[in-house]
């Protein structure tokens, strides 16, 4: 199980490298690192198993933030009510990903961006589309197309940022870390 101390951390200079395209078949192991990542991300968002294993939750991981240069991530997104008794989840996977439209709306998350590779809180925004239609390869190597909208949007974003050596800290003005927020409307 992937704990979350093997998660690079924002000092590390891989995350600003851009990761390279993947090739089909896919390999096993990066079949495996697949398997591991939603495991993570599914168990760090169920309470109980993320304090037994001491899980900082998380709902997207790219392979680079595990070392791993390669043009893919993983999205676990909670589907169900806040007051469901069991919680269900829309799995993701995002190979060679590509953002081929977007709104022309922007959002950004009112509480801050986090990300498991920034164990720090971090003051302003990061301005974000709304809507979202990705592009991209599923573990077979069909191609695939996915909309997202608010939250899951911001999350593919998020997680395409990480291919390209970005980190969300990276779109927040030091001088201003709140700029352009009244053009903008939070989530």
């Amino acid at each position: 199980m992937l704990k979350t101390k093997e998660i690079l951390d924002e000092k590390n200079k891989i995350l600003h490298t851009v990761s390279k395209e993947v090739t089909f078949p896919l390999t096993k192991k990066d079949k495996e690192l697949i398997d591991t990542m939603i495991e993570y991300l599914h168990d760090s968002q169920i309470e109980e198993l993320s304090e037994k294993y001491d899980l900082r939750p998380g709902m997207g991981l790219s392979a680079i933030q595990l070392g791993v240069p390669k043009r893919f991530f993983v999205v676990v997104y909670e589907v169900s009510e806040p007051e469901a008794e069991t919680k269900e989840f829309e799995t993701y996977v995002l190979i060679n990903p590509r953002m081929i439209s977007n709104s022309v709306e922007q959002i950004y998350v009112t509480d801050g961006e986090g990300c498991l590779s920034v164990n720090r809180p971090v003051e302003g925004i990061v301005p974000r589309y709304a809507r979202v239609t990705f592009e991209a390869y599923d573990m077979e190597g069909r191609q695939i197309h996915v909309r997202a909208r608010e939250d899951l949007a911001i999350c593919f974003q998020h997680e395409l940022d990480h291919l390209n050596g970005i980190l969300f800290t990276d779109h927040i003005d030091p001088k201003d870390p709140y700029k352009g927020r009244d053009q903008m409307r939070g989530i």
